[in-house]
């Protein structure tokens, strides 16, 4: 048995099943959706922020590590510090300390906040007057003991200290004493088993605490960022699914017609998010921002198959045929058609598997799964739940509503899909190098499309819409202040905190050579580094630190001289002395955030050019990194986002590729195997291809950028828009094989075929368009894509599939004609 005869005997099989034994078809797919439901309680919630995509890469690890291993003044550990962000038009007077004093002290009395220590503003100004007051009330007192002047001369005296100047904005002024933001850190004592959302609560608690103090006070970290995420993906599924739904529902309305159809197509919508989401739960794969995604795109295709199947079945039913052989004769002809759809949404979806970054491959990996779902679902359940109420629809009486087909020849819908057929008879070459020659000029203009990973991409914007606001409840979200958060620290502390590169190095650095080593980079470095006086680098490090303090202590300066062989100003012996003496000195503190007490690990902060890109900075860093003649790693928070934006890229071309490969290797083999039409598959490509270019066009016209949920929409859309090819096509080799030639077969496809077509685009586009109602831009920008991906494709299957269809009926009556003549003529 050939191959051919093997995959029709499987599927005749199945459709006997679906018609002959419906009722026992529908308890065994009741009993695995009671199964999936046990699922559902064990789905995690992930904010799906920017700390997902970053936790494996190497270049976050080098940071987490520079992190754990230098003293930084300005720690921002976020899983064990709050950080109190205080406004006001000078929060260095002593009036605005002594709050912050209070504050503190406020937190110290409660201890279920935890807190182990504090440093900020108060605590530093505090303790240069009173180097021994170690605590919040012994700070309060020392300021309020304190006169105006005492205060501002303690203040200037903190000028050059690095701690003090990491706290306060950077339009801190010593000479006027002011400052119009400042952030007090508390640090928590928590035990191993504190989680999130004890950290949560905990700066919950914080915040209840500062809005009782005078002054305008935000408690800010990580619970904070985490819990105003999960509550936009919470607030944004509350928003996008019921319009989903709605639209969804009004779409069933006017495809079915008929309320028992629509209601079975709510059934088994219902079904396909169950078994989504119970797999979630089982699997242990958080749902996290970019996965609302993955219902609602599983919602639209489950209707575009709905949709096929009913509309054919009426057909047959118009034929003449009863609803047992009518089903027959429907699954017959639908059931290879959505067999190869799910597989090529498979791959469509699946290809975000092989991306570096973990939630761009659980989306892969959920929707993957949620597709050979919906095709379970709407391939075998639905049709067999159809005959079932049907046979107790015909056995109580109850009228049909309305069974006619969506589109005929004779409808006005059906002439107007049929009229690119009628136009391509005419000139098919014409059209189809007219289609590659627009495609081409599209895709070159898309190629260009940026690439971003930006908190603002996954945070609610600060000023919520008014189509959002005005929700009534429970729709209307809460108030999210992340983002005002975050832009007031970018504006305040910004230009001091993300405009550095990272070099952690790892060696013995009590070699002779080793200080040598660190600064020998810095004479010629990369032009985007290069931001020093005569093109030199901007650079902080253990170096820098031992000269600072040998230009203030002449002691540790003839120390310096006296182990400095060449006159450089660098020691070249002896180092381990000069380390210790150094560690032991005033400038002991800034020594730790260079090089760890064992001297086997240092850091060196490089300044970059303001002008320069996120990709000439990280190229940048990777260059001074080699130089060196240790094991080192260029690392920060600019270079760990060029990473991620790169593997974004990475993700999306890859995923294309993977995607439109596997996908014309499946259809050029399906199509041989069961039709002898190979061609057939590429012909399939084409329509998708041109859709892709253009919406990659689209993508670059209308500013939107690849990140972290938009890279996955060029694979997703082979996955989705394939399917208009393959249904016009698999329709149109029915026809084929009865009609007199391609135009004919392609004219009755497009009448029939088509108004489904038609029918499940407009569900599909507006279903996941709906996304753009999202609360944050990520989803909002995936959902205008994906409803711009599916009208493409539509369009395409019904303009560039009729005239390539055309071209290669041609090509396949010359192959025939050739093999005829070479045929041996029979004895």
């Amino acid at each position: 048995m050939s191959l051919a005869e093997k995959i029709e005997t499987a599927t005749e099989r199945l459709n006997t099943t679906i018609v002959d034994r419906p009722r026992a078809v529908v308890v065994v797919f009741l009993l695995l959706t009671g199964l999936f439901v046990g699922g559902l309680g064990s789905v995690q919630m992930s904010a799906g922020g920017l700390d997902a995509f970053t936790d494996d890469l190497p270049e976050q690890k080098a940071l987490d590590q520079v992190d754990q291993n230098f003293e930084e003044p300005f720690r921002t550990d976020t899983e064990t510090t709050t950080q109190l962000i205080r406004t006001n038009s000078n929060v260095l007077t002593k009036e605005a300390l002594v709050r912050d004093a209070r504050l503190l002290e406020r937190v110290a009395e409660r201890d279920d906040l935890r807190m182990e220590s504090a440093s900020g503003p108060a605590p530093s100004v505090a303790q240069q007057l009173d180097p021994s007051a170690t605590t919040p009330a012994e700070y309060r007192r020392t300021l309020e003991g304190a006169s105006p002047s005492e205060i501002r001369q303690a203040v200037r005296a903190l000028e050059s200290d690095s701690r003090f100047t990491g706290v306060v904005s950077n339009d801190f002024n010593p000479t006027s004493v002011s400052a119009s933001t400042s952030i007090t850190t508390v640090s928590h004592d928590f035990p191993e088993s504190f989680g999130d959302d004890d950290l949560t609560a905990v700066q919950t608690d914080l915040q209840t605490i500062a809005d009782d103090t005078p002054g305008d006070v935000r408690a800010f970290g990580s619970g904070t960022t985490e819990t105003e995420i999960s509550q936009s993906v919470q607030d944004s599924l509350l928003i996008v699914m019921p319009v989903v739904v709605l639209l969804l529902l009004f779409f069933l309305v006017v495809a079915y017609r008929d309320p028992i159809d629509v209601l079975l197509g709510l059934v088994a919508l219902v079904m396909t998010i169950i078994w989504t989401f119970g797999f979630l739960g089982y699997s242990g794969i958080p749902f996290s921002q970019q996965m609302i995604s993955v219902p609602v795109l599983l919602l639209a295709v489950g209707v575009d198959f709905g949709i096929h199947i009913i509309n054919r079945y009426r057909e047959e039913t118009e034929r003449g045929f009863e609803a047992v052989e009518a089903m027959r004769e429907a699954n017959a002809q639908l059931l290879i058609a959505f067999v190869i759809v799910t597989v090529t949404a498979v791959f469509g979806f699946g290809a975000n598997v092989i991306s570096d970054l973990t939630p761009i491959r659980n989306l892969g990996i959920a929707s993957a799964v949620g597709i050979m779902f919906t095709f379970l679902i709407f391939g075998i359940f639905l049709p067999a739940a159809k005959l079932v109420t049907d046979e107790i629809r015909v056995r109580l009486g109850v009228p049909d509503f309305n069974s006619s087909p969506i589109a005929s020849e004779d409808s006005v819908l059906g002439r107007v899909l049929a009229f690119p057929a009628r136009v391509s008879r005419y000139a098919p070459t014409v059209i189809v190098l007219g289609l590659l020659l627009s495609g081409a000029v599209m895709g070159a203009y898309g190629a260009g499309v940026g690439t971003s990973f930006e908190n603002e991409d996954f945070l609610p914007p600060e000023e919520l819409p008014a189509y959002v606001t005005g929700l009534p409840e429970p729709f209307n979200p809460g108030e999210y202040t992340i983002t005002s958060t975050i832009n007031l620290l970018d504006d305040k502390f910004g230009s001091s905190q993300s405009s550095t590169v990272k070099i952690y190095a790892r060696g013995n650095f009590e070699q002779d050579h080793a200080l040598e080593a660190l600064a020998a980079p810095n004479d010629d470095p990369p032009e985007s580094l290069a931001v020093g006086p005569g093109g030199q680098a901007e650079a902080q490090s253990i170096v820098t630190v031992i000269e600072s303090h040998a230009n203030r202590n002449e002691d540790f300066a003839a120390l310096v001289a006296r182990n400095d062989r060449n006159d450089n100003g660098i020691p070249d012996q002896n180092l381990e002395r000069i380390y210790d003496e150094l560690f032991a000195s005033a400038a002991g503190d800034r020594a730790k955030q260079y090089l760890t007490e064992d001297y086997r690990s240092a850091q060196i902060e490089y300044q970059t050019d303001a002008d320069a890109s996120q990709t000439e900075v990280t190229t940048g860093g990777t260059e001074l990194a080699d130089r060196l003649q240790f094991e080192a790693t260029s690392t920060g928070s600019v270079v760990v986002r060029a990473a991620v934006m790169d593997r974004i890229f990475q993700s999306a071309i890859q995923g294309l590729a993977l995607a439109v490969g596997l996908t014309a290797a499946f259809l050029v083999l399906i199509y041989g195997v069961l039709e002898r039409k190979p061609l057939l598959g590429v012909v399939n490509v084409f329509p998708i291809l041109i859709a892709i270019a253009f919406l990659l066009g689209t993508m670059r016209y209308m500013d939107i950028t690849l990140n972290a949920l938009t890279a996955t929409i060029l694979s997703i859309s082979v996955g989705v828009g394939i399917a208009y090819s393959v249904h016009t096509t698999h329709r149109f080799i029915d026809e084929y094989d009865s009609a007199t030639g391609a135009h004919e077969a392609m004219m009755v496809t497009l009448t029939g075929t088509g108004g489904a077509l038609f029918g499940s685009m407009l569900t599909t586009a507006l279903g996941t368009g709906a996304l753009a109602l999202a609360i944050t831009p990520i989803l909002g920008n995936f959902g205008v894509l994906i409803a711009l991906s599916v009208t493409y494709s539509f369009l395409a299957a019904v303009v560039a599939l009729p005239p390539a269809v055309l071209l290669w009926e041609r090509f396949h009556q010359w192959d025939v004609d050739v093999l005829a003549r070479f045929r041996p003529v029979s004895q």
